[in-house]
């Protein structure tokens, strides 16, 4: 655990690969970050269902043109998407190519903004879904009332890699630097304690 960066020791989780410095960077500024903003929100769940089968660098290196394909996640535009914006995304490079996965981009926004629309934010919709979930079977839980909202690709797989990535659960290790940093921010962000 214990990692030399730039001449100084820093102890980093287990997975950081030190040889990609966007990898490094990723964990050091974004992993566990609590995620209050709805087009965010709604990128982390869609880039987490594209990792399906993949390791999550493949995803990360991918993420610019995600944003550029998928109009910034914003939920309103991405719902607009017609059969011809699906078969040109189709064969766009920037992205992962596979059917199901673009499509539950479109399904997922459009779920986002029901949710949004009862409950005034999607960000409001994932951390009361997630405060509702708990016990050994939370991801499950969390994954079924999930697809019963019709989001798509959010297998309890998916959903933990989720709630990891935007602070829902701090899942750094308690050794790592990141950790105490993370659980203050997941304290002050959170509707209800957790992680």
């Amino acid at each position: 655990m214990i990692r030399d960066i730039k001449g100084q020791t820093t102890v980093r989780c287990d997975w950081v690969d030190l040889s990609k410095p966007d990898y490094v960077a990723y964990h050091d500024e974004e992993w566990g970050v609590p995620q209050l903003d709805d087009n965010r929100l709604l990128e982390a769940l869609c880039l987490e269902g594209a990792q399906a089968g993949l390791s999550w660098y493949t995803i990360l290196k991918k993420r610019e043109g995600y944003r550029e394909a998928f109009s910034q996640f914003n939920a309103v535009e991405v719902t607009s998407y017609s059969e011809s914006d699906i078969n040109m995304l189709l064969s766009d490079s920037r992205i992962v190519r596979h059917e199901g996965k673009i499509r539950s981009v479109v399904s997922n926004a459009k779920a986002a903004l029901r949710c949004a629309s009862e409950l005034g934010s999607f960000r409001k919709f994932i951390w009361t879904t997630w405060a509702e979930c708990s016990g050994d079977q939370r991801y499950k839980i969390f994954s079924k009332r999930m697809k019963k909202a019709g989001f798509k690709f959010v297998g309890p797989k998916t959903l933990e890699s989720f709630a990891q990535t935007v602070g829902l659960v701090n899942d750094h290790s308690p050794e790592c630097f990141r950790y105490p940093i993370i659980k203050s921010l997941i304290e002050k962000s959170s509707p209800t304690p957790v992680g």
